[in-house]
């Protein structure tokens, strides 16, 4: 009969020492670098920051929502004579999913596996809004072209559709519950328009039928907080 409860007791324990707890919300904001692949060949870097909040189901699956706000550039090759290029100071807001390595793996007991568990895909969709403060090209013989040559807009909204890939590195508090990450995100966003360079493909020699997109590298801070779930992950 001992034996038999002490069984027991060992098994209730084991059960509640393999659960812990996790904050539900996790909010983090971040820095980074732009790069369009638009209709323009040379894709240089901009800067953006952003914020989001995220609302975990478990550790390791997540819905939440994004604010990004910087420059996406590119110009056009050196031998284009017609010297094209722009500068989008762009607004986007956009709901992200993401599922976790640690919702998939059993990483107890196994140090890399620990230490990835942060590792995530996602994806989502939003809204971009486009504001092209400089799309000019330079002056060819006497003559100078401004924007208003070039088939497109200045000033547009367009859905998009972001996709991520990034890993969170975890920093547990004294109970051992995570409370602080360090996130490395690769964000890249196909727009639904032309709005993104300025540039209506479909009316110029450039490449038409292809999508813009922009990518997104970015590092940042998150904080956990609220409500407290119980995870046996």
């Amino acid at each position: 009969m001992k034996a038999y409860i002490s069984l027991l007791f060992a098994l209730l324990s084991g059960s509640v020492f393999a659960q812990h707890n996790f904050h539900k919300f996790g909010i983090g904001a971040g820095l980074g670098f732009t790069q369009a692949f638009a209709d323009l060949p040379r894709h240089d870097l901009g800067t953006a920051g952003y914020g989001n909040l995220d609302y975990y189901f478990t550790p390791f699956l997540s819905l939440g929502a994004e604010l990004q706000k910087g420059k996406i550039k590119a110009e056009s090759s050196p031998g284009d004579e017609s010297r094209r290029r722009f500068v989008n100071s762009y607004t986007a807001a956009a709901v992200n999913g993401k599922l976790y390595l640690g919702a998939l793996a059993e990483y107890r007991g196994n140090n890399f596996l620990n230490a990835i568990k942060g590792l995530y895909i996602g994806g989502g969709a939003g809204i971009i809004r486009n504001n092209l403060t400089t799309v000019i090209r330079n002056k060819i013989g006497s003559e100078e072209a401004k924007y208003d040559d070039f088939p497109g807009r200045d000033k547009s909204f367009e859905l998009m559709v972001p996709v991520n890939l990034g890993i969170t590195f975890y920093f547990a508090d004294a109970w051992s519950s995570p409370r602080l990450a360090l996130n490395l995100n690769l964000q890249s966003t196909v727009t639904l328009g032309e709005g993104l360079d300025g540039y209506d493909s479909s009316a110029m020699t450039m490449r038409d039928g292809y999508p813009d997109i922009y990518n997104y590298y970015s590092i940042g801070i998150r904080y956990y907080l609220g409500p407290l779930g119980i995870s046996k992950r």
